[in-house]
């Protein structure tokens, strides 16, 4: 059973694997914000739901800013830290990989994270992630 929480710029949701998955659109020149991020956070707590999930973000053909106060927001978020086992990225370009790196070393060092160009080996990332997770707890 899939749970969806969708806005302009982006989609959010659940499905029976236990991943939360997140696509921004790459339609625009997307520019997060501090009020975006508010919302964001408040998606993942609601599919979450109380339950520490991998996290698969799509950031293919993805251009577009993140103020420092909404990056800060999203990576410090004390709640948002307990639902996040591992991050797992969909990348198609070097630029975006290269941002990618630079923004975990300065902003967020301490979760796991991988990018990847294909969903199927994002996905395997996750439950690997998962089941290692549960399987401690």
């Amino acid at each position: 059973m899939s749970k969806v929480i969708g806005f302009n710029n982006a989609i959010f949701w659940t499905d029976d694997s236990g991943i939360l998955y997140c696509e921004f659109s790459s339609s625009s020149n997307l520019k997060l914000e501090t009020q975006n991020i508010e919302l964001y956070i408040n998606a993942i707590k609601t599919l979450c739901d109380g339950k520490p999930m991998p996290f698969l973000i799509d950031l293919k053909d993805i251009r577009g800013t993140f103020s420092v106060a909404a990056t800060n927001l999203i990576t410090n978020n004390p709640e948002i830290v307990k639902l996040r086992i591992t991050e797992s990225y969909l990348v198609n370009t070097l630029r975006t990989k290269l941002w990618l790196a630079c923004y975990k070393r300065l902003y967020d060092r301490i979760t796991p994270f991988a990018t990847f160009n294909d969903i199927n080996s994002a996905e395997r990332y996750c439950l690997e992630a998962k089941n290692r997770f549960y399987k401690s707890a």
